[in-house]
């Protein structure tokens, strides 16, 4: 933290006088800028250097910090936000007062409890206008916390992340729920407005009108995607469990990059890239890692329990018999003669996430190239 006092200790100075900015000459005036929001910045920073230099709690580490335009800085920060900046509430409208900028009118789109306080007040400019988010600590608010009581067969759900076709998530229940593809249904209009916008001369006011139906466009995608998560998690909770087991996913190495492939001249080697990037589009579109977060956020209110579990050998192995099955995954069913039974593969990987989840999946082994089945499944039929 040595750095970010030591930036702090200059904001002082930099706001006696005009600083001229040396690549464009420039002259800003930071009179006109509230305290907080400088800190703001320099606290920035600083953290970018950190998770560059150390890294974050598991030790990854971010790309090198760049240097930010005057375009990409869209959210300033009140820190020191209290209720005396409210002047007026009515029915729809909030009238706030910001520092060096004065008294905004606001739309409302939720209401205000009584009793609350003001912590902290964020401006954010989006494609289609201005936004303020007001973080507020009401101590009449119990906090949630989930229920003391012993995770079971009944009280528990798994999760599968499915990524296949028109299927977005497989439940130990047997349900399938249905996927979105936000990305996928725009693309096209999406395509059409950005060759319009390369077509324009870099600078001209066509292409920044542009710029901005395409940054619309994108709007549009990112909040529809954000809203089927919030109905999908809504849909989950309702069906009353306390605890949902789901896929610890390493999407970070799904949609890596295929590694390069080169023979001894030096020339490159098909190595699959061109059709693992269509895979890799379909799991950033799915934004399991945003839903998993939306789908804690909302359990949690309900006194319910997110787990992620390690999704280690849970789709090869037959939920209820010691028997691996699904070692391709162009396997998507099983026909079992012995009960007569049809196996989905997601369904099955549901299931036995959730037995490890409940602690009662055996452990697996590979011996000699060969996969091994040390324990016991229950031999017990499951709603598949």
């Amino acid at each position: 933290m040595t750095a970010y006092y030591s930036q702090k200790q200059q904001l002082p100075i930099i706001k006696k006088d005009l600083v001229k900015v040396f690549h464009s000459g420039e002259l800003l005036d930071f009179k006109q800028v509230d305290s907080t929001i400088l800190q703001d910045v320099s606290k920035r920073v600083d953290k970018a250097f950190e998770r560059f230099i150390v890294g974050d709690s598991k030790g990854g580490r971010s790309g090198k910090p760049r240097f930010k335009t005057e375009a990409d800085y869209r959210t300033m920060t009140f820190s020191t936000a209290n209720n005396d900046w409210i002047k007026l509430v009515r029915k729809n409208w909030i009238y706030i007062r910001l520092p060096k900028l004065g008294v905004v009118k606001v739309r409302k789109h939720r209401s205000i409890s009584d009793g609350f306080t003001i912590k902290q007040v964020s401006v954010t400019k989006k494609a289609d206008g201005w936004f303020i988010q007001i973080m507020l600590d009401d101590s009449s608010v119990p906090e949630f916390a989930a229920d003391k009581i012993t995770p079971n067969w009944d009280n528990s759900i798994g999760l599968d992340a499915v990524l296949h076709e028109d299927v977005y998530l497989a439940t130990s229940s047997g349900e399938k729920l249905p996927s979105l593809k936000p990305l996928r249904k725009n693309q096209a209009k999406l395509d059409r407005i950005s060759r319009k916008r390369n077509k324009r001369k870099r600078g001209s006011k066509a292409r920044r009108k542009l710029a901005k139906k395409e940054a619309k466009q994108h709007q549009k995608i990112a909040r529809s995607r954000q809203d089927f998560h919030y109905k999908t998690a809504h849909k989950l909770v309702r069906s009353g469990a306390k605890f949902f087991f789901h896929e610890d996913l390493n999407l970070k190495g799904l949609t890596k990059r295929n590694e390069v492939k080169q023979d001894d001249a030096g020339v490159y080697l098909p190595n699959g890239q061109s059709a693992k990037s269509g895979l890799n589009k379909s799991w950033l579109d799915a934004a399991f890692g945003q839903f998993f977060k939306t789908l804690e956020y909302i359990a949690e209110k309900a006194g319910s329990v997110v787990i992620s579990q390690k999704p280690v050998y849970t789709s090869m192995v037959l939920c209820y018999r010691n028997e691996i099955i699904f070692t391709d995954c162009g396997i998507r069913n099983y026909w079992d003669e012995q009960h007569s039974l049809m196996v989905d593969r997601d369904v099955n990987a549901a299931i036995n996430l959730k037995k490890l989840g409940l602690d009662i999946f055996p452990s697996i082994k590979r011996r000699g190239g060969n996969l091994s089945i040390v324990g016991t499944i229950d031999d017990k039929l499951f709603d598949i």
